[in-house]
């Protein structure tokens, strides 16, 4: 396919649409009425959709202030906003005087729903002045209030009442609009009991939250149809950018204000929608011809960006998806190089040959800035650190922290420095109270205070405060049987391997519960991570080896100006590109992940497909995708079968590359890739749930000792040990005892 840039083919065109092909002119100048730009990856939807607003105000089809245009972040917006400037003033703005843009409506969802509050809140209560808590403050206001219901914190996490809550608020659903049929859980019976309070409590403040903002917007609209009519006329034309990622309130408000005209242009890419962990509705997109009837589809396919075969790869391989406009990407560029699936035998050989392939492609001249490792969970990343520490190759965690500076990381370091150094402050001072044990401020003063005057550790002030019963009540009891348990962890780390003995920390101390309660996207993250930590411990003799590597690991230093290695998540990469990119553990569990199966079935596989489109997509010249035979997990090895997205990959596109054997060899006949085919695997029930556990069947566990089992849930077992009082522990890791 080749075409033509609109400028070759009208020398009229206007200097604001210099460069655009005839795909993304027809965006431009296709101004009234609905209109949906399919935009797929890098096929430059920013320079159409700033052309198209420079193109209604060069034309005088709106003032300014007429226009409102609506992203998802504030980098957006002021990058549309330059660009538009520089499209209007080529030869610049003087300094002091206003631009053309000045005026317009452009910003954020929040920030735009946020101004016609300020303007129009009053009408249900509010003051123009009105507060916009963080994140921090909306958790602070939510725990008093459960405190003053009695509703039990550790039960029922505040992170992820607050969770549902702006679920609800996402689904532009206020307290009353709540259905008792969707209260199907304790947790969501519970967090309705909390929502109307928590939204009083809020009005009472003159306050919103950020889930707010969309929901009041809603309301106005709704009760005062006269303000919602006058933004209607307001805003003659609306665009939006990444419309694939609205959630259902944003869907509604935009809705509302393009009512009348139906001038709404909604730029975006269905097979980029991968947000709906967070709410976003890729059915907004889907049905856009449904809701503005005689809108035109305009779908931007010339790539710009990446070569044939890594197109022709991401092309066929989004097209197993069902729910989508079906497009296709092309480029001009030449076919470039095939696309390099690599088999290896674990995750460490995996860590090992991307590095030697970055090191490769330095020496070919590529700067690092240039190269991007791509993981589907952050427990990935260790592997890489490890490796370029190692190696010496320097990296960015994109998006996140490295691995050793995780939150979840550095407690559970915490709790193993404690038992190597009682004295060690710093670290007993972070476990004291993770997870809570109820002992407050004034306890950690009387601690303070004797330490200071003693000159001893709080470790030691702690057992000399508990057994002189100076801190009584429930803070006494708890911190005593904290210390009671580190004793206790002493004593089993003369016997016990590091990985062991972290896992019997973790779980004893109710660390791992204190997160597998929450039961959150980030909680999950958090419990991958801490497995994780528990493979990395297997490569250590002693706590104190692991705890000197890990001093040396967070020593490194970069300078901000020397050349990185990007290491992101998936999730993170949309709108990055690479000339590089390492997609890795494309194995069955983990990408596709078993989660988004577990609960959204067929649309969980198509969101992770979409993933997988946007790794590919990611890279411009050159794209590796690897797998590994097996990863350890919860200190044993698991064989690991490729992912099956690697089935959907075209032959054409692939070479295939067998690091057992160094052969390059066809993706067809690899019998590291699909020796039995991933149907006949699954049928063998390679990753079956592990079987049951009768009620009240006699168990044993190396560390706890035996014990009986009281019920089960999913994988884990609740447990009575003989010795350790009860447990949650995964199946996995108790024997039947006869």
């Amino acid at each position: 396919m080749h075409t033509e840039s609109y400028n070759n083919l009208n020398p009229t065109v206007p200097s604001y649409a210099e460069g655009l092909n005839p795909m993304q002119m027809h965006a431009v100048m296709t101004t009234e009425g609905g209109v949906l730009v399919l935009a797929g990856a890098g096929t430059g939807k920013t320079k159409a959709l700033t052309a198209r607003i420079a193109h209604i105000i060069a034309t005088k089809r709106a003032y300014p202030s007429e226009v409102l245009a609506v992203t998802f972040t504030n980098k957006a917006a002021r990058e549309i906003t330059h660009r538009v400037e520089a499209l209007l003033h080529p030869e610049g703005i003087a300094e002091g005087t206003k631009g053309r843009t000045a005026g317009m409506w452009l910003g954020t969802f929040h920030s735009i729903a946020a101004r016609i509050l300020r303007r129009d809140g009053a009408s249900i209560g509010f003051d123009s002045n009105f507060t916009i808590l963080d994140a921090d403050d909306q958790l602070r206001l939510l725990k008093s209030l459960m405190v003053d219901l009695g509703i039990d914190g550790k039960k029922f996490a505040p992170k992820m009442m607050m969770g549902i809550i702006q679920s609800w608020k996402d689904q532009a659903l206020p307290p009353h609009s709540v259905t008792q049929e969707s209260l199907t859980s304790d947790y969501t019976r519970k967090a309705f009991s909390l929502y109307e309070v928590y939204q009083k409590r809020l009005k009472a403040l003159n306050a919103m939250d950020f889930g707010d903002l969309l929901l009041h917007n809603l309301t106005v609209f709704q009760r005062f149809p006269d303000i919602a009519q006058h933004y209607a006329h307001k805003f003659r034309y609306i665009l939006v950018d990444e419309y694939q990622d609205t959630n259902i309130a944003q869907y509604v408000w935009l809705r509302l204000l393009a009512l009348g005209h139906h001038n709404i242009c909604c730029v975006g890419d269905d097979d980029q929608s991968i947000y709906g962990w967070r709410g976003a509705e890729v059915g907004n997109i889907l049905k856009f011809e449904q809701d503005f009837p005689n809108s035109t589809v305009i779908r931007l396919e010339q790539n710009y960006r990446s070569t044939q075969h890594i197109l022709g790869a991401a092309s066929a391989l989004i097209a197993h998806n069902e729910a989508r406009h079906k497009k296709t990407l092309w480029t001009e560029r030449d076919g470039g190089e095939q696309i390099r699936v690599c088999s290896l035998y674990d995750d460490g050989e995996e860590a090992r040959f991307v590095g030697e392939e970055i090191e490769a492609a330095q020496r070919e001249g590529i700067s690092l800035n240039h190269i991007a490792i791509l993981v589907r969970a952050g427990f990935q990343t260790r592997a890489f650190e490890e490796r370029f520490l190692t190696a010496a190759i320097p990296y960015r965690i994109i998006g996140g922290l490295r691995f050793y500076e995780r939150l979840e990381i550095r407690d559970a370091i915490a709790y193993m420095r404690v038992v190597i150094e009682p004295r060690d402050d710093l670290a007993f001072e972070r476990i004291m109270n993770t997870p809570k044990r109820g002992i407050g401020k004034s306890t950690v003063e009387t601690l303070y205070h004797t330490a200071r005057e003693q000159n001893i550790s709080l470790f030691e002030a702690s057992r000399i405060l508990c057994r002189n019963h100076i801190i009584k009540g429930k803070a006494g009891q708890q911190l005593a049987y904290l210390i009671g348990q580190r004793d206790g962890w002493f004593e089993q780390s003369k016997n016990l391997t590091p990985a062991a003995l972290c896992e019997l920390i973790l779980e004893e101390s109710g660390y791992m519960e204190m997160w597998r309660v929450e039961a959150s996207v980030e909680a999950n993250g958090r419990l991958e991570n801490i497995k994780e930590l528990f493979r990395a411990l297997q490569d250590f003799s002693t706590l104190t080896d692991f705890i000197e590597h890990v001093g040396l690991v967070m020593e490194r230093e970069v300078a901000a100006d020397d050349q990185m290695v990007s290491v992101m998540s998936l999730h993170s990469a949309k709108g990055l590109e690479f000339d590089v990119v390492f997609c890795t553990g494309w194995e069955e569990g983990l990408f596709p992940h078993q989660r988004a199966l577990d609960e959204q079935g067929g649309v969980g596989l198509e969101e992770e497909r979409r993933l997988a489109y946007v790794g590919i997509t990611r890279a411009k010249r050159r794209l590796y995708i690897s797998h590994a035979s097996r990863r350890r997990m919860y200190n044993q090895w698991q064989d690991c079968v490729p992912s099956r997205f690697l089935q959907e990959l075209p032959i054409e596109h692939i070479e295939s590359h067998d690091q057992h054997s160094g052969r390059h060899q066809q993706r067809a006949t690899s019998p590291s890739l699909f020796q039995r085919g991933i149907d006949k695997v699954f049928q063998e029930n390679v990753r079956a749930p592990a079987p049951a556990k009768s009620a009240y069947a006699r168990v044993f566990h190396p560390s706890f000792g035996y014990g009986k089992v009281m019920g089960q849930s999913g994988d884990h077992l609740d447990i009575i040990f003989e010795g350790a009082g009860r447990k949650k522990l995964k199946a996995d890791y108790v024997s039947m005892v006869e």
